[in-house]
């Protein structure tokens, strides 16, 4: 497997120490890993990627219609009403938390020109399906409505995720066909969609890099809980029977990802029911590539491909 020098040792450091491998951690790894804050230096920036300047970050709660939830918000320093970008962040539905986004949220701002909320949703098993779901949506909900507020349009919004989180907004899209708000764009980053696990990548890399097969038996067993069914369109959108008036989407996959074929298969069911896509395949990425740009040179050209659909799209 052709991935590179920088990205084979960071893979091996992430294997043997097992910082990615929740099918070996129990309860409390699982709580030290969400608790891990990414301090943003000169060392970390060689593998999390540099912060870029002019991007204000804040942390705040949103009341929602389901409670108070915590998001974080990435605003450019102009003074013009600026377009919406809700972000997920990736884990499974189970690890992850704000930081691990700090990057990819804060270039998007700066380039696209626009306030991202990063959205801190509920993670099971404590919170098994649908918190999740119903977190992302009413997060998505909150910040249409409070978007002038927040010195933004509510007029264009847009949604952001990987890998669990990609998943996310992918469900968001298809309760907003419905119910509203109006979403203008959705960028999936090598998402999860079917939760059945039964495509050809799954077995391909079933032993990684990065993410396994038991990693993601382990993150579906959490996240389903005792009620989630893999067949459900709001749990896996592959199984969604009709993908059609869904937003203008970009879809990243990574070559070497179990969830590969996720992607490239949701990618042509939404280009068959008339839905503008775009998806972009990199040959030589793994996934979460976009969660550690220092050693994965791929990470470039994607936040590339992402800056520009949503430029065009909130435009």
């Amino acid at each position: 497997m052709d991935i590179g020098v920088r990205l084979r040792m960071f893979t091996w450091f992430a294997d043997v120490s097992g910082a990615v491998a929740v099918s070996r951690m129990g309860p409390e790894e699982i709580e030290r890993a969400r608790a891990r804050r990414l301090s943003h230096n000169v060392v970390t920036s060689q593998v999390f990627g540099p912060m870029p300047r002019g991007v204000f970050v804040s942390d705040r709660v949103a009341e929602t219609d389901l409670g108070p939830r915590p998001v974080r918000l990435y605003r450019p320093l102009t003074a013009r009403a600026l377009p919406v970008v809700v972000n997920f962040h990736g884990g499974g539905g189970t690890l992850g938390n704000l930081d691990q986004s700090d990057w990819l949220c804060a270039h998007v701002a700066s380039r696209v020109g626009a306030l991202v909320v990063s959205v801190d949703y509920r993670l099971a098993p404590e919170h098994p399906y649908p918190a999740g779901r119903e977190d992302g949506y009413a997060a998505v909900t909150w910040a249409a409505r409070e978007a002038e507020a927040l010195g933004a349009r509510p007029d264009r919004l847009a949604v952001m995720g990987d890998s669990a989180g990609g998943n996310l907004a992918a469900v968001v899209c298809l309760l907003a066909r419905e119910a509203g708000p109006a979403i203008d764009a959705q960028v999936l980053l090598y998402p999860t969609l079917d939760l059945t696990f039964s495509r050809p990548s799954v077995e391909r890399f079933a032993d990684g890099p990065v993410l396994t097969r038991a990693d993601m038996e382990v993150f579906r067993s959490h996240y389903l809980g005792c009620d989630g069914d893999p067949t459900d369109p709001l749990c896996s959108p592959l199984f969604a029977p009709d993908l059609g008036e869904l937003p203008p989407a970009l879809v990243v996959t990574a070559a070497l990802d179990p969830l590969h074929d996720d992607g490239v298969d949701y990618a042509r069911r939404l280009g068959e029911a008339g839905v503008p896509v775009r998806h972009t395949d990199h040959a030589r990425a793994v996934h979460g590539f976009l969660s550690f740009p220092g050693v994965c040179r791929a990470s470039a050209a994607a936040l590339d491909d992402v800056c520009a659909e949503l430029t065009a799209r909130l435009a």
